[in-house]
């Protein structure tokens, strides 16, 4: 009976042959897996590193787009600033110019006073002592007249003796001179006036023609009389 009961266990033991390859197989299963982790680990890390360039390169893209972007913006600054400081210097300009305008416009109304003033001055000669004391209140009113004119940045050309230059002065008149060169001024007819180093009004002045033009001016009309006295006696002979 006992016999038979080993020889069970026996048969048993070996009826079951994968008792003794059970171990192996649980290895292999597990090298496997390991193997596959590896696998997608480094599939994953490939991903991984595409998506990493692809980052990078849309970054660069986006860089390079933003820069061309902030250049244009700051080139429209520019632009723009330039503009905007013309246009300020422009009004500035502007503004500068009517306020001359308007200025000019007002002292050139006034010269003529002044030029009464000047000439009033050059004729009256006070005898008396009351003539003398209008005289001096008159010269106080006219010296009062040219501080304002001085202050308004107004100041009198001085021309006798200058080379005639017409963006300056105006000439009336023209005659020899044996003192001044041809086309130098000889006498001012009146007084020309500058503002800020513009012309506020021209001066009328009278131009030497130079020495030696009265001269000729002679000798042509000896030679136009010598003329007429041989032309009567020649026309007395033939009669």
């Amino acid at each position: 009976m006992i016999e038979n009961q080993s020889d069970n266990i026996d048969n048993k033991e070996n009826d079951d042959p994968n008792l003794d390859s059970a171990p192996e197989d649980t290895s292999s299963t597990q090298n496997s897996t390991t193997e596959n982790d590896e696998l997608s680990s480094h599939e994953k890390e490939e991903i991984n590193t595409e998506e990493l360039k692809n980052t990078i390169s849309n970054n660069d893209a986006r860089l390079e787009q933003l820069e061309k972007e902030h250049e244009t913006l700051k080139n429209q600054y520019v632009r723009i600033s330039a503009d905007f400081d013309n246009f300020r210097k422009r009004q500035s300009r502007d503004q500068d110019d009517l306020k001359i305008q308007l200025v000019s416009k007002t002292l050139t109304a006034i010269l003529p006073i002044v030029d009464n003033f000047e000439r009033a001055r050059q004729q009256l000669k006070p005898e008396n002592e009351e003539a003398q004391a209008l005289h001096r209140s008159y010269q106080g009113l006219y010296k009062q007249l040219v501080e304002v004119l001085k202050q308004q940045g107004v100041s009198p050309m001085r021309v006798v003796g200058q080379q005639f230059d017409p963006s300056l002065h105006e000439a009336v008149l023209r005659e020899p001179s044996e003192k001044l060169e041809e086309d130098f001024i000889i006498e001012e007819l009146q007084r020309g006036y500058h503002l800020e180093g513009k012309v506020l009004r021209h001066a009328l002045v009278k131009v030497s023609m130079g020495p030696g033009k009265q001269n000729s001016q002679q000798e042509v009309e000896k030679d136009t009389v010598e003329e007429d006295v041989n032309s009567e006696v020649n026309t007395s002979e033939d009669v």
